[in-house]
């Protein structure tokens, strides 16, 4: 086996690897919404069981961050992988092989980015994940807010910084929604 044939195996192999990783943060991160979707759940049902309760729904809003915050940082590192692939892999197997169809080496991982339909699914991934990260967190605290009338100045200044962090990460969201399409 010659030193083109050697470096072509690596590249496989190195493609193989990153596709397994990022077929396993594909899982946590779609995972995420569910756990989220149950502990928003089973907060509320306590929160709402006694009025004693209501400083429960403080938690949600931590929740949205903490689990946003991991889903976000998996759904970058998912996209992070297919542009090496598309953008670095990809070359340095046309290097290898003379090959220069890029359509052809990986094909799957650059044909379905310029699916026609790509961007609208996109902005509805992220509008469905502003309402699950954030927006939920922030009627979290505007519904403490009415059922609660009178809480202390540490609550008062905790509610006001989980606004904030949650303003952020619905920045961070659009920020890293990959709404391009095509290579």
């Amino acid at each position: 086996m010659n030193d083109k044939q050697q470096m072509l195996e690596v590249y496989l192999k190195e493609y193989e690897k990153l596709k397994d990783e990022q077929t396993q943060r594909i899982g946590f991160r779609d995972n995420l919404l569910y756990v989220t979707l149950g502990v928003f759940g089973a907060v509320i049902s306590f929160a709402l069981a006694n009025k004693t309760n209501y400083y429960a729904l403080l938690v949600i809003p931590w929740v949205c961050l903490i689990l946003g915050w991991t889903y976000l940082v998996n759904d970058e590192k998912i996209s992070a992988l297919g542009r090496y692939i598309r953008l670095n892999l990809v070359e340095k197997i046309k290097e290898q092989t003379g090959h220069t169809d890029i359509e052809s080496i990986f094909g799957w991982e650059i044909v379905h980015r310029s699916d026609r339909r790509r961007k609208r699914r996109k902005i509805e991934q992220l509008i469905i994940d502003e309402i699950t990260f954030v927006f939920s967190g922030v009627i979290a605290l505007v519904a403490f807010r009415f059922l609660v009338t009178q809480f202390p100045v540490t609550i008062h200044i905790l509610w006001w910084a989980d606004i904030i962090l949650l303003l952020i990460l619905g920045v961070e969201i659009v920020i890293y929604a990959d709404l391009a399409e095509g290579r």
